[in-house]
């Protein structure tokens, strides 16, 4: 009598049928296995990641190791989550490259004081082609800070985020620089959202209709969730440009983001990413307990890669275009788990030896009629004017604009405020064009004469303890500076930024023009020769 054959041993034999599908060209298991590599991502204590140890010996882009690209009949399964398959041993790991710009501040032209995009925009061309499964996207400030971008008021910028293909930018505090007519004109050629999950307009305490949430983005075998906030940044815009919207921040900017993350979970999202602007520490870390897989961030221009106390990574690239950050997820496609495998800084460096890419070149050529005023040459600087010169040439220039315009009205006793200039901060000996003065003085703060309490023009302007506050007296302000009564009302000539801030208790009296900025008038003092020797 046979004995029959056992119904274990059949299946057995079934299975290894299944299996033994013609996948010549996946590697071994040992191969697509990735770990999280010490060059690549730092310790928990580290804050910052030096480019020695971010950049590797060779200059190439991360190449996909997805292996659940190739096709197999086997019905994986990964009882352990180790991401190889319990049957076929195959990898069952979908890999997902991430690639942040940050802080960017317009600075799409190469110049002697600036990198530019042409070289990044190859890097990033070429990491698309290695990976299918790349999200390009940007944590906010892309658009204020550059003559090329100043002069399109951020078009030229959307326009290169929309060629490259981002995914989304969040809305950071700059973007409000020009006003919401600024985002408005950018959002209508851009193809990607402007996120702010927590922009909301006074009126309607409803969501301001130029931002969205969050993107879920489809790549076929993974969807990705990305989720934009903006931190508390007020004290970095001008006050005046934010009067219609407010922010929702602490538990309930956390509230939104658990939701819209959940929202997201609903919809298939298998990674969901927080990219955030952060004005100081709003990130929650309650969110690290399941609702965000990998958060980029902005505002402070530092280059980080970190992990938080939940083992999230926290990166950030930078400003002023020194470097981009890049992170590989990968999802295990059988349990739906997330394992980030790299993490790391990418200084401009690591890219600067590629190729100029043609969309640098092709962007300056359609925006050639605005920029046109940025190649003027307006004079020679005869030796470097540092900062802090140039700071309180623009008070001393306030001072005698606003003299010459309202000397005659009123006893004027200073001009001058907060005043800043922004990268590279100073202006090199030789011939000045205007676009070198609109990096130092980017922004488009009018010039106001105002009314000031004698006991805030003391305190806020003439013995303030911030540094940043540059002041000319006036005759008339040297005269009675030691005499100044603390309840009377005095005149001084500052500008809208410092007019909008609160705490100045600045009441504006009138405004010298619409489009004079003090860029302008640094440009007519080099005009006049006043560098020249």
């Amino acid at each position: 009598m046979k004995r029959p054959i056992p119904f274990l041993a059949v299946c057995m034999a079934l299975m290894l049928l299944l299996c033994a599908c013609n996948t010549p060209d996946i590697p071994s298991p040992s191969e697509a296995t990735d770990s999280v590599a010490e060059t690549t991502a730092p310790s928990e204590t580290t804050d910052s990641l030096p480019s020695e140890t971010t950049a590797p010996e060779s200059e190439s882009v991360p190449e996909s190791e997805t292996e659940s690209e190739t096709e197999t009949d086997c019905a994986h399964a990964d009882a352990n989550d180790d991401g190889t398959c319990d049957l076929c041993t195959l990898s069952v790991l979908v890999s997902v490259d991430f690639f942040a710009v940050n802080d960017l501040h317009g600075k799409l032209n190469d110049t002697a004081d600036q990198p530019g995009l042409d070289e990044l925009s190859t890097y990033l061309e070429m990491a698309k082609q290695n990976n299918p499964n790349t999200i390009l996207l940007s944590s906010g400030d892309m658009w204020q800070g550059s003559s090329e971008s100043g002069l399109t008021k951020g078009l030229i910028v959307t326009d290169w985020m929309s060629e490259m293909g981002f995914a989304s930018m969040t809305l950071g505090n700059h973007e409000f620089d020009w006003g919401e007519q600024a985002i408005y004109d950018n959002l209508a050629i851009a193809e990607f959202p402007f996120l702010a999950i927590n922009i909301y307009e006074r009126d309607t305490n409803t969501l301001a209709d130029y931002c969205t949430p969050s993107v879920l983005v489809d790549k076929g075998e993974v969807q990705i969730g990305i989720i934009g906030a903006i931190g508390n940044c007020y004290s970095s815009i001008s006050a005046d440009k934010v009067e219609d919207v407010y922010f929702v921040l602490d538990d309930a900017l956390t509230d939104l983001v658990k939701a819209e993350s959940e929202a997201l979970r609903a919809q298939g999202a298998d990674i969901i990413v927080y990219s955030m602007h952060d004005g100081g520490g709003e990130y929650d870390y309650a969110l690290s307990d399941g609702y965000v897989d990998l958060v980029f961030e902005g505002h402070s221009h530092r280059n980080y890669v970190k992990k938080d106390s939940e083992g999230i990574y926290h990166l950030q690239g930078g400003g002023d275009n020194d470097g981009i950050t890049h992170a590989t997820a990968k999802v295990n496609s059988v349990t739906g788990s997330v394992i980030v495998t790299t993490a790391e800084y990418l200084p401009t460096a690591r890219y600067q030896s590629f190729e100029d890419h043609p969309i640098v070149e092709q962007l300056n050529e359609k925006y050639a009629e605005q920029l046109a005023q940025g190649d003027a040459i307006l004079g020679i600087n005869a030796k470097t004017r540092y900062s802090d010169q140039i700071k309180q040439k623009v008070a001393d220039l306030y001072l005698a604009y606003g003299l010459e315009r309202w000397g005659e009205q009123y006893d004027l006793v200073l001009g001058g405020g907060f005043i800043s200039t922004r990268s590279p901060y100073d202006l090199a000996a030789g011939e000045v064009q205007y676009a070198d003065l609109q990096m130092l003085l980017p922004f488009d703060n009018q010039i106001v004469l105002c009314s000031i309490k004698g006991s805030d023009l003391l305190s806020k302007f003439i013995h303030t303890s911030n540094s940043n506050y540059y002041i000319t007296l006036s005759d008339y302000g040297k005269e009675i500076q030691g005499a100044i009564d603390q309840n009377a009302t005095y005149y001084i000539v500052t500008d809208s930024y410092c007019s909008s801030y609160a705490p100045n208790r600045l009441t504006v009296i009138d405004t010298y023009d619409q489009t004079t900025f003090a860029r302008d008038l640094i440009a007519q003092y080099i005009k006049d020769g006043n560098w020249s020797k």
